[in-house]
Parts: structure tokens; C-alpha cells; sequence
């Protein structure tokens, strides 16, 4: 007899949604805003083995590895848009954390949904990226079972690399696919299998956790402030300096001036504004330090 095919939890009718068809807008506002007050919840179950990644991928990165999501649909824009984040916002390199989606570059914007089908696909992507075992790979997949990530982490195994899987579909049988395995309890989405709903805004939530407490432990913060900002912009510029003056208690003047001299690098004009000295004993200090602001300070 013939095994029937298992499905999983987001592809199963919402009760509550049965008439979201006919619903009025605002009846439709309230019941998905209401399904998306569980997602934090859902986030809260998995916060040990959010943990767990945080550690990990710290130690790695903090070695030399990298990061790298892979990912089909939504759950492969969401690695992107996490990735590509971490530059601007920590001064890391884009090589650090990196983003892969199923059909390439041009699945950002338009949907390839059929090259989440190739297992093949997802091993040539790490073996293309030359993954190794300094490297942390973090599938991420609403089923839990989109061959194209199961490709992927096997061909990491394989390279002996640190791997993550991202899930909103709990199931035992995924366990053994990764080191470490995030089962967000999402339950049916409110458009039955449309995972760029319930399930994207947790995976969100969870990237956001694991990008964040990994460049944190990286010290890439300094208290709650994002010392590690790239200033490329005005915005950005603009936040640097706010950051120098709450840290000197100096002027905006003062602030400009440390930041050209550190030829906007915050981190060392925050040294050089704390201990008087040149860039490049600002730098060799940090270095000294392993970036970490506060060890200085």
C-alpha cells in the first residue's frame, strides 16, 4: 500500500480563516493581526536552541567562518535581507554573512518556485561557496523539507560544517538534518501553505535573534549602541556622530571632527575621543582587544 505523503501544519486549512473570503477589511486586519500575536509566543519556545546558534555561530565567525542562509521563496529572501543587513549595521564584511536563494539572483524579485525542487542545486551552492568546516551553515525552510535546503545542509555535513535549520513545521523527522534545529510551532496559516505570512514573520524574528546576538558576542555593540555602523550615508553619518557625542558627552563639532579623523571608522574615534590618542593607536587597541569596545573603555 501506497504511504500516503505527510502534511505539514502550514499547509492545513485555519479553522478561524474559513470566511476570511467575505470578510469585511477591517474584520480581515483583526483576524491576521490576531494570528500574528502567537508568533512571538511561537519564537518564545525555541529561545534554547536560539541560544545555542548564537553561541556557535559567534565562535565560528569569531575564527574566521562564516554564515551562510540558504533558502527557497520567502524563507531564502529572508537570508538575503538578513545578510545583507549586517554590513551597514556592524562594519562587517559582506563575505561574513551571506544569502543564498534557490534560482539565484533573480528569485529576489520574481518567484522561481520550481528550484526548490533540486537537491542537487542546494549542494552545488555550498560547494560553490566553498564551505568548510569553519562555516555555519543555516538552512531555513517553512516544511522543513524543501529539497533544495535538505541539499544544502547535506553537502555541509559533508564539509564539516556547524548547521542550522529554521523551521515553522515541527516534525521529528527533521531533527537529524541539522546540529541544531529551531521548530517554530507557527500552526495553519490564515491563507492555507501561503508561509510568507505566520511563518516569514517568525523565521524574521528568529534571523533577527541569531544575525544580532552573534555580531553582540562578536562585539560589534557597545552597550545598546551600534558602535559598528558604517557611516555611508547621511543617516548613517548623522547616527555615528549621535553616538560619539552620548559617549564623549562632547559636541556634534567634536563628534564630526573624531569621526573624519578616524576616517569613520566609530570604534577607533570613540578610543581616540576617550584616550587622546592617534587613529592608529585607536586601531591597535581594538585589535589588541579583539574589537571588544568595552575592554578599553
Amino acid at each position: 500500500m501506497k504511504k500516503r505523503k505527510r502534511i505539514g501544519l502550514t499547509e492545513k486549512p485555519h479553522p478561524s480563516s474559513r470566511h476570511i473570503d467575505t470578510a469585511a477589511p477591517l474584520e480581515i486586519a483583526r483576524m491576521m493581526n490576531r494570528e500574528d500575536e502567537k508568533m512571538a509566543r511561537a519564537v518564545r519556545t525555541q529561545l534554547r536552541p536560539i541560544a545555542r546558534a548564537i553561541e556557535f555561530g559567534a565562535q565560528a565567525l569569531s575564527r574566521g567562518g562564516r554564515l551562510l542562509y540558504v533558502g527557497a521563496g520567502t524563507s531564502g529572501r529572508l537570508g538575503v535581507l538578513d545578510a545583507a543587513e549586517c554590513p551597514p549595521t556592524f562594519g562587517v564584511s559582506p563575505k561574513m554573512v551571506q544569502g543564498m536563494i534557490a534560482g539565484g539572483k533573480k528569485a529576489l524579485w520574481r518567484s522561481a518556485e520550481a528550484a526548490e525542487d533540486s537537491l542537487s542545486a542546494g549542494a552545488r551552492v555550498i560547494r560553490r561557496a566553498r564551505v568548510n568546516g569553519a562555516d555555519v551553515v543555516c538552512g531555513i525552510s517553512a516544511s522543513g523539507r524543501t529539497p533544495f535546503v535538505r541539499g544544502a545542509l547535506g553537502e555541509a555535513k559533508k564539509r564539516g560544517a556547524f548547521r542550522l535549520l529554521v523551521a515553522c513545521s515541527p516534525s521529528p523527522e527533521i531533527g537529524p538534518l541539522a546540529d541544531v534545529v529551531i521548530q517554530l510551532p507557527v500552526g495553519p496559516e490564515m491563507i492555507a501553505g501561503s508561509t510568507r505570512l505566520k511563518a516569514g514573520t517568525a523565521t524574521k524574528m528568529v534571523l533577527n535573534m541569531l544575525s544580532t546576538g552573534i555580531m553582540i558576542r562578536l562585539g560589534k555593540v557597545y552597550r545598546n549602541l551600534m558602535v559598528g555602523v558604517t557611516p555611508s550615508s547621511r543617516k548613517l553619518k548623522d547616527r555615528a556622530e549621535r553616538i560619539l557625542m552620548a559617549l564623549l558627552h562632547c559636541p556634534r563639532d567634536r563628534a564630526r571632527v573624531l569621526l573624519r579623523r578616524s576616517k569613520n571608522y566609530p570604534k577607533a574615534a570613540i578610543v581616540m575621543g576617550t584616550k587622546g590618542c592617534s587613529r592608529k593607536e585607536a586601531v591597535r587597541l581594538l585589535e589588541e582587544k579583539n574589537g571588544f569596545l568595552g575592554e578599553i573603555l
